[in-house]
């Protein structure tokens, strides 16, 4: 059910089990987590794009560059830091997924939708309690946010 399969069926298409297909579970977790974090990385960028002063491009435009000149020259360069920014706040927020897939799905159907965060609940509470190895595996984590982002940090600083 929902407006989307409403919406199949009214064109004559069969209803799609976003949520109760394996196939298509993680990627409806994906696009509704993706969804959710738009308005906070729009706004960041918005506050980017507000910061740059407009007598650059007033200065641009004198100069004889066109709109995706002064977007590829000016606007892109200037908002480096925002997008290294959010790239790396994206990766540490996807690395740390836990509420959505655990309140929509609880990791099913047959585990399709478990993310790591939610592996480390189920060592330490469903399945038998296994504290080191739930330790353990959160180390993992930290270390892998940390190498991500070093790697996005020193891809990023890359001047052209």
């Amino acid at each position: 059910t929902g407006l989307l399969n409403a919406f199949l069926t009214k064109m004559g298409l069969p209803a799609c089990g976003f949520l109760t297909d394996p196939k298509t579970a993680m990627n409806s977790i994906i696009f509704m987590s993706a969804w959710q974090a738009a308005g906070y990385q729009m706004m960041i960028f918005l506050a980017g794009l507000q910061a740059i002063p407009g007598d650059q491009y007033e200065a641009a435009s004198i100069d004889g560059a066109n709109g995706f000149q002064k977007f590829r020259y000016m606007t892109l360069p200037l908002l480096k830091p925002i997008i290294l920014f959010t790239t790396i706040n994206s990766t540490i927020g996807t690395l740390q997924l836990f509420d959505e897939p655990m309140n929509i799905t609880q990791g099913g159907p047959a585990n399709a939708t478990i993310t790591i965060s939610q592996y480390i609940y189920n060592l330490l509470f469903k399945y038998q309690p296994n504290f080191g190895y739930a330790a353990a595996v959160s180390y993992v984590i930290v270390v892998l946010i940390v190498l991500l982002s070093f790697i996005q940090m020193k891809v990023g600083d890359k001047d052209e």
